[in-house]
């Protein structure tokens, strides 16, 4: 016997609500703090159906962060193997990464500020820290090449993500409550941080 599309969508939509309902309980009592009658509760489902879904709030907090960065990922693949310059390709990630925060700020502020404290408690690394080592990685991969071309100013690569990654959260969390950054306001964050130091 198979299950219905219908069947499906239900039990879609009921993870969905559950992750969406666990991040506003993790956001105010933390991951040590947070239990799973809370966010059965906060659902407004009962234990029972929390646990069909999820055997423990540690998977529930991976499952919300394995979302998140693989949505950015996604995102972001056309811009990467695009045959733009490394600075625009740059720009393009930062653009979209963005957008995908204004459209969804609860998921993505917990992405980039939930404390970081499973891999400490289990011992493994969880599944969702692949892709944020590969976002890092691609990043750094393009300020090197963009560096070599003359695109980025000769500097540590490293330190220069760093601090554009200083700049981009100020810009998306604190600076922009309302409308996405423009590449042209990306672009100008890169001149007045690293000096106009680019050939496309």
């Amino acid at each position: 016997m198979t299950i219905s599309e219908r069947k499906l969508q239900e039990r879609k939509m009921r993870k969905e609500l559950i992750l969406k309902s666990a991040i506003n309980v993790f956001k105010s009592k933390g991951l040590d703090g947070a239990t799973m009658d809370e966010i059965a509760q906060n659902a407004g489902f009962g234990k029972a159906t929390l646990y069909y879904y999820f055997k423990s709030k540690e998977e529930i907090f991976n499952s919300i962060l394995l979302h998140g960065w693989n949505v950015i990922w996604e995102s972001i693949e056309d811009d990467i193997v695009g045959d733009e310059s490394p600075r625009r390709k740059f720009i393009k990630i930062i653009k979209n990464i963005t957008e995908l925060v204004n459209n969804d700020r609860p998921l993505y502020e917990f992405l980039f500020y939930a404390p970081q404290t499973l891999d400490k408690q289990t011992g493994t690394e969880p599944a969702w820290k692949e892709y944020q080592q590969k976002l890092y990685n691609t990043l750094l991969h393009l300020i090197q090449t963009g560096i070599e071309k003359k695109q980025f100013p000769q500097m540590e690569p490293r330190i220069v993500l760093k601090a554009l990654g200083g700049v981009f959260h100020g810009m998306v969390f604190w600076g922009k409550d309302s409308g996405d950054i423009t590449e042209e306001q990306i672009e100008e964050m890169l001149d007045n941080l690293l000096g106009r130091n680019k050939s496309e």
